[in-house]
């Protein structure tokens, strides 16, 4: 997910930036309402994270200001925990409200809480579309346009975490969590291999390219031409 901190503690600001970047997220920081509002406003997010005591701009009026222009889901990371500050941020159309200091693993529980509703759902049919691909979950069977594409089991499970994360960056530790049920190791390039295999199959044969890789994050599923 492509995600926007805006929050004027420094330290605060590298501890999300970098948990959230290794967790497989592409994060831009805003350190000022001002900067927020503007990035929030005139960029694409999935989601932002803001704070509440901003210079410049406070994160009530941040978040007045997004809601004039769009529905991005919106998380309140604040130092106040007075249940009248909750409940004006829920008000104001934020999705949630954690308290400083919390569980970064709750934080990440609640992004994929997000990224789930994101996610695409099979067709009544049962088949994951994408472009010109066609991945129906049920038969395991794989198309692009009329030609069928036969993939081991591991390549189908791999390209059913891609299509269901479709324009999602998603990082080797979450593909190898998800696909082979492993911790990955930096020194192992199974993840590597297994999206070149997938890759020759899906991809090689045809003008668009459907699987992409993002350098220094991971690989992401997505029809660019729509």
């Amino acid at each position: 997910m492509r995600l926007l901190s805006i929050e004027d503690e420094k330290s605060t600001a590298a501890y999300l930036h970098k948990g959230l970047t290794e967790n497989g997220h592409i994060v831009d920081t805003a350190f000022d309402g001002v900067e927020g509002l503007h990035l929030a406003t005139s960029g694409h997010y999935d989601l932002i994270l803001l704070d509440v005591g901003l210079p410049g701009v406070s994160g009530w009026e941040v978040l007045r200001g997004i809601r004039t222009h769009q529905q991005t889901p919106v998380f309140f990371l604040s130092g106040r925990d007075d249940v009248d500050d909750r409940v004006k941020g829920l008000l104001l159309g934020a999705d949630d409200y954690m308290v400083k200091p919390f569980a970064f693993s709750e934080l990440l529980a609640r992004i994929q809480v997000v990224a789930r509703r994101r996610a695409p759902l099979p067709a009544p049919d049962g088949v994951l579309r994408v472009g010109d691909l066609e991945v129906d979950t049920a038969r395991r069977r794989v198309k692009r346009g009329k030609s069928r594409i036969d993939l081991t089991t591991k390549e189908f499970v791999l390209l059913d975490y891609l299509a269901r994360h479709v324009g999602q960056v998603v990082s080797r530790t979450l593909i190898a969590q998800n696909v082979w049920d492993m911790h990955f190791d930096s020194d192992t390039n199974v993840v590597d291999v297994a999206v070149r295999r997938l890759r020759a199959k899906l991809d090689e044969p045809f003008t668009e390219k459907l699987v992409h890789t993002v350098r220094g994050v991971g690989y992401v599923l997505e029809h660019q031409s729509a």
